[in-house]
């Protein structure tokens, strides 16, 4: 199983602008990341995942709908997700 840890700034972005289904999404997005890691994620082809560049290089990003994203980073030796963010999709604002 890996470890998903979140940033502490995950929950304040979560919490009132965030619509219900992208939380629902979001949810079952970690219970696939606890389980198969990034190897799970990538097989399920509605997530999007990639590897981004840029300022944003050596960090992966994950699709929840249209427009949010779960910006994340893996620790393979310590099967450890950090999420760093979740945001609407805009990487230039960060």
């Amino acid at each position: 199983m890996w470890r998903i840890e979140e940033h502490r700034d995950v929950d304040k972005e979560l919490s009132g602008r965030v619509p219900i289904d992208i939380l629902k999404r979001y949810e079952k997005w970690k219970d696939i990341a606890s389980l198969s890691g990034t190897q799970g994620l990538r097989a399920i082809k509605g997530f999007r995942d990639e590897a981004l560049g840029g300022k944003w290089k050596g960090f992966r990003s994950s699709r929840l709908n249209e427009q949010w994203r779960v910006i994340y980073k893996v620790v393979a030796d310590a099967l450890l997700v950090q999420v760093v963010r979740v945001t609407p999709h805009d990487y230039g604002r960060s």
